[in-house]
């Protein structure tokens, strides 16, 4: 099946793509409420590019330890996403920041999705990049942590991520559309999204919800 372009999911938005999901039995796809995007305003949407941290403590001799991050954030291609597994919001692990921002911005990447810290708050809130992560902390990754692979499958906060992947991020919170199944979700989230809309007609001309319900089923 060909795949469909991420961006016509951009007027659609996290909630209604993850009740869609729900709806096809797809579980677990919407990322835990701890992550948060580093500015509301900003939607996310683009295709995974997954990296895999581990924790470590210490740097050897003549170690380049960013070399695998490295790698991933020269490939970004234009549209993806960074996703960046690193078990959680510890306080060791801050792989994101301003320059890696700037790397993947000029690249044209969409954004990055990172269940770890993230630093350099403001100055990548000034660029308009779209960063969503676990929590805000100053520490590098240097002697703490290590990105051991990159475009595996990860587990990023609750939902399994895979290279390739649609990743859809907005004030709610981020969902993950695996590409088996995106354009059935494209399909289904576009027919809920116009019963929203009579619905909310509807309301606005002083139906009850009940009774609005109880025609579009939409709620």
């Amino acid at each position: 099946m060909k795949p469909i372009d991420p961006l016509e999911l951009s007027t659609l938005s996290a909630a209604l793509l993850s009740d869609v999901m729900d709806g096809m039995g797809l579980a677990h796809r919407a990322m835990r409420p701890f992550i948060r995007p580093l500015d509301d305003g900003v939607t996310l949407v683009g295709r995974a590019r997954t990296g895999l941290y581990m924790p470590v403590y210490s740097v050897r001799p003549q170690e380049n330890p960013y070399e695998v991050e490295i790698a991933l954030v020269d490939d970004l291609k234009p549209g993806e996403v960074a996703v960046l597994a690193c078990g959680g919001p510890t306080e060791r692990i801050a792989p994101w920041g301003e320059l890696l921002s700037t790397a993947s911005m000029t690249r044209g990447a969409a954004g990055c999705v990172t269940d770890g810290l993230v630093r350099d708050v403001r100055q990548i809130r000034a660029m308009r990049f779209a960063v969503f992560h676990g929590g805000i902390g100053p520490l590098d990754t240097k002697g703490r942590a290590r990105m051991m692979e990159r475009d595996t499958a990860v587990e990023c906060a609750g939902v399994v991520v895979r290279s390739g992947d649609i990743v859809f991020g907005d004030a709610d919170g981020v969902v993950v559309i695996p590409r088996e199944h995106e354009a059935a979700v494209r399909a289904k989230a576009n027919e809920k999204a116009q019963g929203e809309d009579r619905t909310r007609v509807e309301l606005r001309q002083g139906r009850s919800l009940g009774q609005v319900y109880s025609k579009y089923r939409v709620l």
